[in-house]
């Protein structure tokens, strides 16, 4: 089982340059970036290099979607500026190394229909599955619970069926979104494990650190280590503190540097 620190999250109480070091000395070798772009790609640089990690994964530009708003994939009359932030997205990609990008899907627009909001999610993201399948990297486009974000487009299992095949299309599951809306984790995993790019994870309820909520994570991680399965793991939940001690629910790993093997 591979795993990665979602910085954007974990250690938020640091400054971006601690963060590096934090997830280092907890023992990641790779990190994930939500929307890296208020930095530049040779400060990113910097930090990894240093700290000798791997950023395995970041998000397309997604406008004004983390601040309320509908975003951009999903948003019909927004193509262009989609496109434009997926070229960026492409620029810090290619440049950093990253393995996969992640599209969001956004929420239903006010005055678009939801059949119109779909039609330009699916031909957003066969175009972005294509460039980046161009630069060797994955595209994978995530669900997110409707509780969390009211209007979003694409939530459950059934809606990730829907969405359009492309031999670089993956489906990014965080398994704290589909268990806040009833998906049965375990068998999504085993059944559909083919079909995701990108795995990440919070407990629920409450999205903290695994064995901070109900979900059990003991069985998942032993489930998801013995799948071939073969891609990253990213912890992507609320951190106060930077306690690591969720990792002893990891199959056969007591100790932070078995992260490392």
């Amino acid at each position: 089982m591979k795993l990665c620190a979602n910085l954007s999250m974990l250690f938020s109480h640091l400054p971006w340059p601690k963060r590096f070091a934090a997830a280092r000395a907890a023992g990641f070798t790779a990190v994930e970036i939500q929307f890296p772009y208020e930095h530049t790609v040779e400060q990113l640089q910097d930090w990894l290099h240093q700290h000798q990690l791997q950023l395995v994964l970041i998000n397309a530009p997604a406008g004004d979607l983390m601040q309320g708003g509908t975003g951009l994939a999903g948003n019909p009359g927004k193509e262009a500026e989609f496109t434009s932030g997926l070229q960026q997205c492409l620029h810090y990609a290619t440049q950093l190394g990253v393995e996969a990008v992640n599209i969001l899907p956004g929420r239903l627009a006010a005055g678009c229909s939801r059949q119109q909001a779909l039609d330009t999610l699916y031909g957003n993201l066969q175009l972005a599955a294509t460039a980046l399948a161009g630069q060797h990297i994955r595209c994978t486009v995530e669900a997110i619970n409707r509780h969390d974000m009211p209007g979003f487009l694409v939530s459950t299992l059934a809606e990730l069926q829907q969405l359009p095949d492309h031999p670089n299309l993956f489906w990014q599951i965080d398994l704290y979104h589909m268990a806040r809306m009833n998906e049965a984790l375990a068998p999504l995993l085993a059944q559909y494990w083919p079909r995701i790019g990108h795995l990440q994870f919070a407990d629920h309820p409450g999205r903290g650190a695994p064995g901070s909520g109900s979900l059990d994570f003991a069985s998942l991680f032993s489930q998801i280590k013995a799948l071939p399965y073969a891609f990253w793991s990213g912890a992507e939940y609320r951190d106060n503190n930077g306690d690591m001690g969720w990792l002893a629910l990891l199959p056969g790993q007591q100790d932070n540097a078995a992260l490392r093997h």
